[in-house]
């Protein structure tokens, strides 16, 4: 008994040092050639310095980091036990009596720590740095800025219409000041050339408002100005108008944003905000499940490492093995990014789209041990 937990603190010990290894590195070279795009990018731009690229690509470090850990478990895996089985100790466990699911067991506790250390720590940590890049990347090396790109420069925004007897739907349109322009204009966020269309819970059209400038403040909209056409096209004196909103700039910012730089702990409130102003948080969703994902994804990567590198080398046949757990890593790749678009698309569930390519590979990787101990 003392000897089987001595060798799976061993086993775990040298995964571990193998996966920090592989994470180490994997990052740094995905890094370093995001690095040189950068600085391509920023060859055109007199005012992007080298400090600056600097700067960002070491800002996307968490962020490369997080995406990469599956494969770093995976490839440090088949290392780890790579180097077990050539030099027999595995063989000698196993001989002595401890079956594969003793000694995985170290490994696999290992690969969950990593899995919950980062959707619970790192997760946060690389979505603040990530939206600092990306404001970054926008602000310097990108011809457009954000939202302000979107249609021509104008911003399109639906929320619910609680003003009605019946739950209905606001849509705002408008073209977004800069900051600069905003700070001249009194501050915060606002737009000009607004209309706004009030709709029933029905789309029947209720009400149009005209206004040459809005401001978005807390709790509300006001239009400056506006004039208002009811359902019989009749306009209204013009006046500064109120429309409650729950909206607010890092809100209306977060939804055009990628959801990477929203952290694990803030999305499930802003999917509720977001969902309750009339945007589609499908992605944020999306995001979110495969965050929570990630531990088990981890542990099955470390299961597919084991079922496909410990193989005895006297039966040869060792490269082909881990030849194909690199390619079956590969394969789990491919099946996430095209669940992830059919998820993005409506066409899959947000839970299925997410769990499946994780699911897949536990099953694959239990498959193949059960094969390896019992067949």
């Amino acid at each position: 008994m003392i000897f089987a937990a001595t060798m799976t603190r061993y086993v775990a010990r040298r995964f571990l040092g193998a996966t920090l290894a592989m994470l180490a590195g994997l990052t740094l070279l995905v890094s370093l050639f995001d690095f040189i795009e950068l600085l391509r990018r920023a060859a055109t731009r007199p005012d992007a310095g080298f400090t600056l690229v600097a700067t960002i690509a070491g800002l996307r470090l968490p962020f490369v980091a997080l995406q990469i850990l599956p494969f770093a478990i995976l490839l440090g895996g088949l290392l780890a036990f790579w180097r077990l089985t050539r030099s027999s100790e595995l063989v000698v466990a196993r001989a002595a009596g401890i079956s594969a699911w003793g000694f995985l067991s170290g490994p696999v506790t290992v690969a969950l720590l990593f899995g919950v250390i980062g959707t619970a720590a790192v997760s946060p940590l690389s979505s603040v740095l990530l939206a600092r890049a990306e404001r970054l990347d926008y602000a310097y090396l990108r011809a457009s800025a954000g939202i302000t790109a979107l249609a021509g420069g104008r911003l399109w925004l639906r929320q619910a219409d609680r003003g009605l007897e019946e739950q209905g739907v606001a849509i705002l349109s408008g073209r977004p000041l800069s900051d600069r322009e905003a700070a001249r204009a009194g501050g915060g966020f606002a737009m000009t050339d607004v209309s706004l269309w009030r709709l029933s819970a029905s789309d029947r059209p209720l009400a149009r408002i005209e206004a040459p400038r809005a401001r978005l403040l807390p709790g509300r909209w006001v239009l400056e100005d506006a004039i208002a056409f009811n359902a019989d096209h009749n306009a209204g004196p013009k006046r500064d108008l109120a429309f409650p909103t729950e909206l607010t700039p890092d809100r209306i910012e977060n939804s055009f944003a990628s959801p990477d730089t929203l952290s694990v702990w803030a999305l499930p409130g802003f999917i509720a905000v977001l969902e309750a102003a009339g945007f589609s948080a499908v992605r944020h969703r999306l995001h979110l499940q495969s965050l929570l994902s990630l531990p088990l994804l981890a542990a099955a990567m470390a299961l597919l490492a084991a079922g496909f590198s410990m193989r005895s080398s006297r039966r040869g046949g060792v490269a082909q093995m881990i030849g194909a757990g690199v390619a079956a890593g590969f394969m789990l790749f491919v099946l996430d990014k095209i669940a992830n678009e059919f998820g993005e698309a409506g066409t899959l569930p947000v839970y299925l789209a997410a769990w499946a390519p994780t699911m897949a590979g536990l099953l694959l990787a239990l498959a193949l041990l059960l094969h390896l101990e019992d067949g």
